[in-house]
């Protein structure tokens, strides 16, 4: 399910420096014929800690990297983060060259997975995106007030219409992703390709003991999201004083204690084994699990871009990644 990808020159570069950069593996995403960069540039800071000129530059950099990969959601800055996805990919002519990924169901405007809130969602995020297709529709909820023969059905019929190519869930339980291919089967339904679930090296028991083996019988690509941990595992939160110079370090005081600690120690010694950066192998830890495709991970400045997209070219060893499971056992 891998092929290698040649690496190009790049804008900005020499051919002979495009020429050293090893090559990168790119990932189909479950059974669908996405093919993927491995790693998911996440929009949810867009419109939010990121404005239009630092989205821009974010995208810009993403792109110049080879990145192909963009995860957005219709609730995401209230749509402004599809917006200016949609307006960076007008202003580039590149919408071909990437593959798109928006959420429904948690929008003010159409809330839930009732059929036409779903319909009137995928319309906006579609105009909102400049685009005529969604590459990957999630169901941003799961929600069981409403039966999934409905919920199924209403993107069948967006994927007959070619508004939407492939779908997948977000924060649905093994069983509900086991009730939803047996719904799939027997309405003759186009099913699921892909899950995003909150997995990470600090969080790691919820996927592993549960998600990973129905995903893995249904041939789910995996996209882990959280992947850094809100930041804490990137190395820049090492003490409460760190945590006051992010809007969003609150969500990683939770992880300042011994395990994540722990953890930290051992990403310290393999980012320096590696001469790279401790997000860089926190991500390459991910990548090495069976099953999944592309972590979803944001940025809020273009100069953090490198750090992530150099996990797809970070090979650890056997024993590297013994070490991180151990520092991370739950």
């Amino acid at each position: 399910m891998t092929q290698v990808h040649p690496t190009r020159s790049l804008p900005g570069t020499t051919s002979a420096r495009a020429d050293a950069q090893p090559h990168f593996v790119t990932r189909a995403i479950g059974s669908s014929s996405l093919r993927v960069f491995p790693l998911a540039l996440s929009g949810n800071v867009f419109g939010w800690t990121a404005d239009d000129a630092a989205a821009t530059s974010i995208l810009d950099t993403f792109a110049e990297g080879e990145g192909n990969f963009i995860d957005t959601a219709d609730s995401y800055a209230a749509g402004r983060s599809e917006l200016m996805i949609g307006r960076w990919m007008r202003e580039r002519r590149n919408r071909d060259a990437m593959v798109v990924a928006t959420k429904v169901g948690k929008s003010r405007e159409n809330p839930g997975m009732h059929a036409e809130a779903i319909k009137r969602s995928v319309t906006a995020s579609l105009s909102r995106l400049g685009t005529s297709h969604i590459d990957l529709l999630y169901l941003h909820i799961d929600d069981e007030s409403v039966d999934f023969d409905e919920t199924l059905l209403a993107v069948d019929e967006l994927i007959g219409e070619g508004k939407v190519r492939y779908f997948g869930g977000s924060d649905h339980t093994g069983n509900r992703l086991i009730q939803a291919r047996i719904a799939c089967g027997q309405m003759g339904v186009a099913p699921m390709v892909a899950i995003q679930s909150h997995y990470n090296l600090l969080h790691r028991q919820e996927y592993e003991t549960g998600l990973a083996h129905v995903a893995a019988i249904q041939g789910l690509g995996m996209m882990p999201r959280f992947a850094l941990a809100s930041g804490f595992l990137s190395g820049k939160y090492r003490q409460r004083a760190d945590l006051a110079s992010n809007p969003r370090g609150h969500d990683a005081a939770k992880y300042l204690r011994r395990k994540g600690f722990k953890v930290l120690n051992a990403l310290d010694e393999i980012a320096e084994e590696h001469d790279t950066a401790v997000a860089t192998i926190a991500l390459a830890w991910l990548l090495n699990k069976p099953g999944v495709a592309a972590p979803v991970v944001s940025a809020s400045r273009a100069t953090q871009v490198p750090e992530l997209l150099a996990a797809a070219r970070v090979h650890l060893t056997r024993h590297q990644s013994a070490e991180l499971d151990r520092a991370s056992a739950y």
